[in-house]
C-alpha cells in the first residue's frame, strides 16, 4: 500500500498590520505598570488617563517601566520580548528592548537614538542628534539652524503638547524655538508671523515690508500726528526713534516692521 507524503503544515497567518490601534500596528498589548490595566499602546493609555474626571488620577505612562505584554494572537501575558513565548508569533517586526516598543509598520524607518533615549521615525541616516538642542533633527538642519539649549524639551507654544516625544513633526523657527509643523502651518494660515515665545518673525517678510513701505508713502499722516516715537524692534532687539505712522513703525536698523512703541508721541 502506497502512502503519499502529507504536505508540511503552513504557518499560521498572523495577519501582519491587522492588529494594533490607530497609533501602532503590532501583535501585542501592554500592561501599564502605573494603573495595572491593559492598553494597546502608551498613547492609548495616556489618552484614557488624561480624560479621567479627577485631575489627581491623570498621568502618563513611562515607557521604560513597562514589564508585561499580552500577545494579541494567543492572549498569553508575559515579560517584554519580541517573540511570544506561547505561540511564537513575532509581536512586532520592529522591536526596541530599551523603549519596550513594538511596531509592524517598518516603512516608518524606526530607530533608537541613544542620546535622546527614545525611538524616532524617519530613518537613522536622515537624522542627526544636536547635542545643544538635545534632540534629533533632519540632516538638512546640520550646521543650518540656530541652537537653543534643550529647545525640544519644552511644550509646543501653540498646542502645548510636549515636543520631545511627540509623534507629530516639528519645525525649527528662525529664532531657534521649536513648534509642531502643523501648528506653524496653522499660524501662517491665520497671518500670524511672529514666534509666540520671543515675537521674532518666523518667515521672510521682505516682500510684505516693501508693500508696507509703498502704502505708507502713499498715506501721509495729518499734521497733528506728525511726531516721533521710540520703538523697540522684536527682530534685532534695538531701539530707535521714527516718525509715527498708523500703518506701521519701521526699524531703522534692520528695516523690520515687527516693532512696538515704547515711548514718545501722544497716548
Amino acid at each position: 500500500m502506497e502512502y503519499s507524503e502529507s504536505p508540511a503544515p503552513k504557518p499560521l497567518d498572523f495577519e501582519k498590520l491587522a492588529h494594533g490601534c490607530s497609533h501602532y500596528r503590532r501583535r501585542c498589548k501592554i500592561r501599564a505598570p502605573c494603573c495595572d490595566r491593559i492598553f494597546s499602546c502608551r498613547h492609548c493609555h495616556n489618552e484614557a488617563a488624561s480624560s479621567l474626571s479627577n485631575p489627581k488620577d491623570r498621568h502618563e505612562i513611562v515607557r521604560q517601566d513597562v514589564k508585561q505584554v499580552v500577545c494579541c494572537i494567543c492572549n498569553a501575558e508575559q515579560e517584554v520580548a519580541q517573540v511570544c513565548v506561547s505561540c511564537g508569533v513575532q509581536m512586532g517586526e520592529y522591536f526596541c528592548d530599551i523603549c519596550n516598543f513594538f511596531d509592524d509598520d517598518t516603512s516608518k524607518g524606526q530607530f533608537h537614538c541613544n542620546e535622546c533615549g527614545i525611538c524616532r521615525v524617519g530613518g537613522r541616516d536622515n537624522f542627526f542628534h544636536c547635542q545643544k538642542c538635545g534632540s534629533c533633527y533632519g540632516v538638512d538642519l546640520r550646521d543650518n539652524h540656530l541652537c537653543v539649549e534643550n529647545s525640544m524639551k519644552n511644550h509646543c507654544p501653540v498646542c502645548y503638547e510636549y515636543l520631545f516625544d511627540s509623534v507629530k513633526g516639528t519645525s525649527i523657527m528662525n529664532c531657534g524655538h521649536t513648534m509642531h509643523t502643523d501648528c506653524f502651518i496653522e499660524m501662517h494660515s491665520q497671518n500670524q508671523y511672529r514666534c509666540p515665545l520671543c515675537s521674532k518673525t518666523l518667515i521672510n517678510m521682505t516682500r510684505f515690508w516693501s508693500m508696507l513701505d509703498a502704502e505708507i508713502a502713499d498715506t501721509p499722516m495729518p499734521q497733528e500726528y506728525m511726531y516721533e516715537v521710540t520703538i523697540l524692534c522684536n527682530d534685532c532687539v534695538k531701539t530707535c526713534n521714527v516718525s509715527f505712522h498708523i500703518l506701521g513703525l519701521k526699524c531703522t536698523h534692520c528695516s523690520s516692521y515687527n516693532t512696538r512703541r515704547v515711548s514718545g508721541g501722544r497716548d
